[in-house]
C-alpha cells in the first residue's frame, strides 16, 4: 500500500550532473583545485574558475526595489512587457508569419515540462532524440509517458532517416505525435541542425500531421551562445511552412541567455497557423501555470526586459566576449582530438562537446577512469559530455589526449 498515486515512481532520483560535480568540489577541497578538471557543470564560468554572472544583468538587478523584487507578478502567465519582449527577442531578425502567444515558465526547463504535461495523456509515447538531456525522460516517466529515441546522428549530420521512422511508427499507433529537438547548440553534443535539415523535417511532420496533431518542441535553451545569433534566428523560418495541424512550443530560458540560473525565468512560445489553435493551448497552460506554480519572481522578468532593450549594447556586449571564449576553448578541444583521433559527435557551437563511445559499457569504464585522474565529466548515452563552459582554456589543454589514453 502506498499512499502515491498508484503509477508513481518510487525509484529515488539520481542526477548523474549534480552527484558528479558535488564530487569534483569535494576532490577541489582534498587535492587543491588546480589539481582537478571540473568539466562537469552545465553553467558558464570565467578564466577564473567562478560562475560568470554578467554584469549587465546584474547591476540592474541589484538597483531594483526591495519591493517590485518581493511583489506578484502581474498575472500568473507573466507580464505583459515580458512576453512581449521574449517574442521579439527569440524572432529578432526572423520573418516569422504565424500566431504566437508566450507564457512565462520557471526557466526553459518549465516550459518543456508544461508541454509535456498538457499534450499526450498517461500511457502515451513522447519522442526523444537517443543522446540528450536526462530531464526529458525524467519529466516523461513523471507523466507516466512510454518514450521512444530517434538516433540523433548520421554521420556528421541529423538523422531524417531514423527521425522519420520513428515519428511515423508513432503516429501510426497513437495518432498524434509530441517530438523534442534541442537546437541550436544541442545539449549535449553542440550540434545545430542547418536550415535544409529543419525544412526536411517540417516537411515531413506536416505529412504525418495529415493523419493527427503533431506537437514539435524546440528547446533553444543555448541559443543565445550560438557563434552565429542572426542566423540562429534566421533559421526558424523554417517554421512559417508549418501545416494547420503542427504546433509549435520554443522553450526559452533566461537561466542561460542571462547567467541567472537560480532566478527561475524563462517562456513556452506557442506559434501555429491559426490563432484559435494557438488559444486552445494557451488556454490550458494558463491553466498548468495557475496551478503549479502560480508566479514566476516579477524582477526576474522586468530585469531581462530592461537588460535586452534599454541595456542592449552592453549586454550583448559582455556575451559577445563569452561567446568567443567557448569558440576558444572548443577549437583548442577539438583541434587536439582530431590529431589524437578522439571520436566527437558533430559539433558546431555552445556549452559541451561529447566524446563517443561504443557503448554505455565503455562509457562507464571510462568515466570512472576520468574521475580515478581527478577528471570530472557527465555521462550520456553513447558518450562522455565535456561541459568547455566550465573548463578554463589551461585546462582545456590536454584533455582530450587525457580522455584517449584513457579510453585505449
Amino acid at each position: 500500500m502506498t499512499f502515491t498515486r498508484r503509477a508513481a515512481n518510487l525509484v529515488p532520483i539520481e542526477d548523474t550532473v549534480f552527484a558528479v560535480v558535488d564530487l569534483a568540489n569535494k576532490e577541489a577541497k582534498r587535492i587543491g583545485i588546480e589539481n582537478v578538471v571540473n568539466a562537469s557543470i552545465g553553467s558558464l564560468y570565467g578564466e577564473d574558475g567562478t560562475l560568470v554572472a554578467f554584469k549587465s544583468v546584474f547591476e540592474h538587478y541589484d538597483q531594483i526595489p526591495d519591493r517590485t523584487k518581493a511583489k506578484y507578478a502581474a498575472s500568473f502567465i507573466g507580464n505583459e512587457s515580458y512576453r512581449e519582449q521574449v517574442y521579439q527577442w527569440i524572432t529578432q531578425g526572423a520573418n516569422i508569419n504565424l500566431s504566437h502567444s508566450v507564457i512565462a515558465t520557471p526557466g526553459g526547463s518549465g516550459a518543456v515540462s508544461m508541454t509535456f504535461s498538457n499534450i499526450l495523456d498517461a500511457g502515451e509515447t513522447v519522442i526523444l532524440p537517443n543522446i540528450a538531456w536526462g530531464s526529458y525522460r525524467l519529466m516523461a516517466t513523471q507523466n507516466n509517458f512510454d518514450v521512444k529515441t530517434y538516433s540523433l546522428f548520421e554521420e556528421n549530420h541529423f538523422n531524417l532517416t531514423s527521425f522519420k521512422e520513428v515519428c511515423s511508427d508513432v503516429m501510426n499507433k497513437q495518432k498524434k505525435i509530441l517530438v523534442v529537438i534541442n537546437d541550436p547548440c544541442h545539449n549535449p553534443t553542440g550540434y545545430s541542425m542547418t536550415r535544409e535539415e529543419w525544412d526536411q523535417v517540417i516537411t515531413f511532420l506536416n505529412e504525418c500531421s495529415k493523419e493527427g496533431p503533431v506537437i514539435i518542441i524546440d528547446d533553444i535553451a543555448y541559443i543565445d551562445y550560438s557563434y552565429d545569433i542572426p542566423q540562429s534566428r534566421k533559421v526558424m523560418e523554417a517554421f512559417n511552412n508549418i501545416s494547420d495541424n503542427v504546433l509549435i512550443s520554443i522553450a526559452f530560458s533566461c537561466s542561460k541567455t542571462c547567467t541567472s540560473y537560480g532566478l527561475r525565468c524563462g517562456a513556452a512560445v506557442l506559434l501555429a497557423k491559426n490563432a484559435d489553435k494557438v488559444r486552445e493551448v494557451e488556454i490550458v497552460f494558463e491553466k498548468f501555470a495557475r496551478a503549479i506554480w502560480s508566479n514566476i519572481p516579477n524582477a526576474a522578468m522586468d530585469n531581462f526586459t530592461w537588460v535586452t532593450t534599454d541595456n542592449y549594447f552592453s549586454f550583448m556586449s559582455e556575451k559577445q566576449n563569452y561567446i568567443d571564449l567557448l569558440k576558444q576553448r572548443s577549437e583548442i578541444f577539438l583541434e587536439e582530438a582530431k590529431k589524437i583521433e578522439l571520436p566527437i559527435y558533430p559539433y558546431k557551437e555552445g556549452f559541451f562537446v561529447t566524446v563517443q563511445c561504443e557503448n554505455n559499457e565503455q562509457r562507464d569504464c571510462i568515466h570512472d577512469k576520468l574521475i580515478n585522474h581527478h577528471i570530472f565529466t557527465v555521462k550520456v548515452n553513447l558518450g562522455i559530455r565535456v561541459a568547455i563552459c566550465s573548463c578554463t582554456v589551461e585546462k582545456t589543454k590536454g584533455l582530450a589526449t587525457a580522455i584517449k589514453l584513457l579510453m585505449d
